[in-house]
Formats: structure tokens, sequence, C-alpha cells
């Protein structure tokens, strides 16, 4: 299944992704006037419709725009609140005669109705820093998560050379020096896919909501890889979209370690140089072999 497309919406322009702003640069005892570029950030609410049903709201999220297909559909399949790429009909941007930026509220159409209910007590709020508010909890994530399967074992040396090899697709971060990225690698280190983004989750659900859309899920035997820290909504997001391994170039925190080693995902921690370190299930890593 190819990514629906987005009435009204249009490609972002790096202006919008990497805005320009004058600033004053001091270095030591100098200081110099000149132009810097940043992450792009704007809100974008998600809502749902089925047949006949007026738009739901489900969640604001502040991401750097682009992707927003991508991003919308990668947020409701990993939080659980659609299963199946063909059940979404559309994927629609606002009336541009109604908001400047179209793209800055997205419109899920569904092929089925869809119950309000499955979003009432789990008040999505979500941030470009501190991921999902009101989450399930790690059981009830459990349930939801299908088995990962043993998958390939991972040869070391390939591991750490997907770091610089997502550096090479992150073309914000080229601008700004300040945007993360999402990769998906095969486990010969072929990369899929990138994605960028302001919000550590954002990019995620982008690249998951990428592959959801392509008929692609689950992810099983792939590895995907991420440039912030590891928390807990990452790994619940790769564990939902049935990934092999997750690693991060920065550190994990205690329960994302926890809610891997419950789900049976491979987490890798602090992936950069010549090291990293393994936190859950280093059965599918060749652990000091090439």
């Amino acid at each position: 299944m190819t990514a629906p497309l987005l009435p009204h919406a249009h490609a972002p322009s790096m202006e919008r992704q990497a805005s320009r702003r004058p600033i004053v640069a001091v270095r030591g005892a100098s200081a110099e006037e000149r132009e810097d570029r940043l992450a792009g950030e704007e809100p974008m609410a998600i809502r749902v419709a089925g047949p006949g049903q007026a738009p739901i709201d489900v969640a604001v999220t502040m991401r750097t725009p682009g992707d927003e297909a991508d991003l919308a559909a990668g947020f409701l399949r990993t939080e659980g609140l659609i299963d199946d790429p063909a059940d979404i009909l559309a994927i629609e941007a606002a009336d541009p005669g109604a908001n400047a930026e179209p793209d800055d509220e997205i419109l899920v159409r569904l092929r089925r109705p869809f119950d309000p209910a499955r979003i009432a007590d789990r008040n999505f709020v979500a941030t470009a820093s501190c991921g999902i508010c009101g989450k399930a909890s790690l059981d009830d994530l459990g349930v939801r998560c299908a088995p990962i399967p043993d998958g390939p074992v991972i040869r070391g040396d390939i591991l750490l050379q997907l770091p610089q090899r997502l550096r090479d697709h992150q073309a914000a971060f080229s601008h700004t020096g300040g945007i993360h990225a999402a990769g998906l690698f095969e486990a010969d280190g072929t990369l899929v896919a990138a994605r960028e983004d302001v919000g550590r989750h954002n990019a995620l659900d982008k690249l998951i909501g990428s592959r959801f859309l392509a008929g692609e899920l689950p992810l099983h035997g792939r590895i995907i890889l991420v440039s912030g820290r590891a928390g807990f909504e990452l790994v619940q997001k790769a564990a939902m979209a049935g990934a092999s391994v997750m690693a991060a170039v920065s550190a994990p925190s205690d329960l994302a370690v926890e809610a891997a080693e419950r789900l049976g995902l491979t987490l890798v921690g602090f992936l950069r140089g010549d090291g990293y370190n393994v936190y859950a299930r280093p059965d599918r890593l060749a652990i000091g072999r090439a």
C-alpha cells in the first residue's frame, strides 16, 4: 500500500524545517553578528473520522514540518489505535482557505467506524521533548505487543557503521545541528528509510508510519536507530512496530530497559565510535565478532 495523498498539502520549504535567525555568536573575548538556522517546530493536530463520523481529536504534537501522513499514521499505529493500513481511506490536510499552514491539521479517514472510547481515557498530549503523556501501562503494552521472533544475529562491525550512515541522510540536521533522526536498517546494514523531526518520538513515528503505509509492518529482523537517548516511549514504539533491535547513540532510561526486556526487544545504547552497551537481549548481536 502506498501512502495516501494529502489534499491541500504541499512539501514544506527548508525555511519551515530550518528557519534563519540573526544571532550574536560569542567566542572567547570576541562577538560576531551572524545568521543561524534553527530547527522548525510547529503544532500538528491529528484527527480521525470513520464513515459518517465527525472528526475526533486524538492528539496535538509539536513537530518539524514534513512527512505529515507518515507521522499521523505512525502515531496511530504505535499507540495501538489502528492495526491495519488497509483501514486508512485517506489522509487529508486542512483547507488552505482556513489554515495558513494546512499541514498543521491532519485528518485520517478510516474505512470503518472509530470508537472515541479508545482515546477518551488516554489524554494524548505530545511535546517535542517529553514524549506521550497518559501512555498505557507497561503491563498493557505487553498485552498489545505481538511477540518479536529471534531474527538474524547482527555483526558488531555492521552495528558500528549505522550512526554515520544515518548521519549522511540527515538533511535538516546538516543545516541546524538541532534535530533528531530515526533510521531503519536491514540486518546487513542497508538503510531502508530515515526521517527527521525536532521531537525524538515524532521522528520515530514518521519512520514507522512510512513503513506501516507501505505495508511492511512488522519490522522483524530489522534495526531501528535513533539519534538521541532511548526513553520508554521510543522502546514502546519500536516494539509495537515489531523491530528486532533498537539502538540509540545516547543512554536509555531504566524504564526503557525494563520495557525492552519484557517485550523481547534488543536494546543498544551509547552506539558511537568503536563501542556500544547492550541493555537487553544480547543474543541477537555477534558481540566481539566481525
